[in-house]
């Protein structure tokens, strides 16, 4: 009987043994299972979070807009001055405040006193003599003109009709006066221009001491200091120097109509190409920041002016509203719109790139990226017209890739203690050259 206690005892105690052992062994296993859960985890996110990342966007349809900036300054405010140079006693008024005038309408009528009769003599007598040389510079280019002709005609029926040779002193002579008389009848071409400017200015000096105040523009008449039997003159007008010696005498103001307000801008060489009479203009001024103006080109100097080696081509813009505190000499900004094309497959301006003189985007397809050749048409600051290449709703590279390194850091801790380093865990980093 105690033989048989003892072998039970200890067939209960192997028992309990073995339930020891499966126990540990179950341990093991589920302890090795949650390291090789966690090796593959690791390896994973290391894996993705070292692939590279791209900024994309997609081909859309829509309308692009393209346009040039340019500054510049008013060159016609919203009101101007009326002015005189005469000085004397007011005959008669024509208008009153708040009239609408037309430009170079009557105003008033002065009786001059001895001093601006005589200068008004003297401006008279300088129109004249700027018509005269004017008339004499006409008369002159008639007569190199004809000898012009006359040159080029030996030339043509001599020495080339003759074919000789371009060494030949005939050749060389007869080459030459056509060469001086055409350099002659050009120079002359340029006088008359010159002496058109000079009548222009002796007109303008004329006017400002003629007897009669004329409005310098269309408009509505405000402020106007004259009354019948006032004096006109230095000392009961406020007056501005011309530079000239004379001072103009301020009588009145006048308020620019609707469309009267303009502004002149410079363009570069690039961009007047891309201008015309007609497009629309938005304006800001910096003297009133917070209000955008809108107008239209209405004049383009394409013969340009040139200062300090730079070639600038003056661009007259008309307001299409105004307000009664824009002055001449206020500085503008301009952006004309050159061109709106609706309908065009457009994709941001970074996705494009040039290779081997061929312009590429890089192209999202089915996680891959592939380089496919397009051709660009119109772009502006932000976006570009691709004509062929791409699609519609087809997904760009925008940017640069990147790497990030951040989800999994290469000294990642292990369950068992430790940590996986680049060689351990098979980490590593990538490099990869931005283009």
């Amino acid at each position: 009987m105690s033989l048989l206690k003892a072998f039970l005892a200890k067939l209960k105690g192997f028992k309990n043994w073995f339930v020891k052992a499966s126990l540990i062994k179950k341990l093991i296993i589920v302890t090795i299972v949650i390291g090789i859960g966690w090796f593959s985890i690791t390896r994973i996110l290391s894996t993705r979070s070292q692939q590279p990342q791209y900024q994309t966007a997609q081909a859309e349809k829509g309308t692009l807009i393209t346009s040039v900036s340019a500054s510049g300054t008013i060159s016609q405010g919203s009101q101007v001055s009326i002015t005189t140079q005469a000085t004397g006693i007011v005959k008669e008024v024509y208008v009153s405040d708040g009239d609408t005038v037309t430009a170079g309408q009557k105003i008033a009528e002065i009786t001059l006193d001895t001093a601006s009769k005589q200068k008004q003599a003297a401006a008279w007598a300088s129109y004249l003599s700027a018509k005269n040389s004017l008339e004499s510079a006409k008369t002159s280019i008639y007569t190199l003109q004809s000898a012009l002709f006359a040159a080029n005609q030996k030339f043509i029926n001599d020495a080339v009709a003759r074919e000789l040779p371009a060494d030949d002193p005939t050749y060389i002579q007869q080459n030459a006066d056509w060469l001086a008389a055409e350099a002659k009848y050009k120079n002359q071409q340029s006088v008359i221009e010159q002496s058109q400017a000079s009548l222009n200015s002796a007109w303008l000096s004329y006017t400002q001491t003629s007897s009669t105040i004329t409005a310098p523009m269309a408009g509505t008449v405000t402020g106007l200091t004259l009354t019948t039997g006032s004096s006109v003159g230095s000392q009961t007008s406020s007056s501005t120097s011309n530079g000239t010696g004379s001072s103009n005498q301020n009588v009145g103001t006048i308020h620019a109509i609707q469309n009267m307000l303009q502004a002149t801008v410079n363009l570069t060489e690039i961009d007047v190409v891309k201008v015309k009479p007609g497009q629309k203009v938005t304006l800001t001024l910096d003297a009133f920041p917070d209000k955008t103006f809108t107008g239209k080109v209405a004049t383009v100097n394409t013969n340009g002016s040139v200062s300090s080696g730079v070639t600038t081509y003056p661009t007259t813009i008309t307001f299409d509203s105004a307000l009664d505190s824009i002055y001449p000499n206020m500085a503008v900004n301009a952006t004309i719109i050159t061109n709106i094309k609706d309908n065009a497959i457009l994709v941001p301006s970074g996705a494009i790139q040039t290779v081997n003189n061929q312009s590429i985007v890089r192209v999202m397809k089915n996680d891959q990226v592939i380089s496919v050749p397009v051709e660009i048409g119109d772009s502006n600051d932000t976006q570009t017209e691709i004509v062929s290449g791409i699609d519609e709703g087809d997904t760009v590279i925008t940017g640069g890739t990147t790497t990030q390194n951040n989800t999994t850091p290469q000294g990642t801790t292990s369950p068992f203690g430790g940590s996986f380093g680049s060689r351990g865990a098979g980490g590593g980093q990538i490099f990869i050259q931005r283009r």
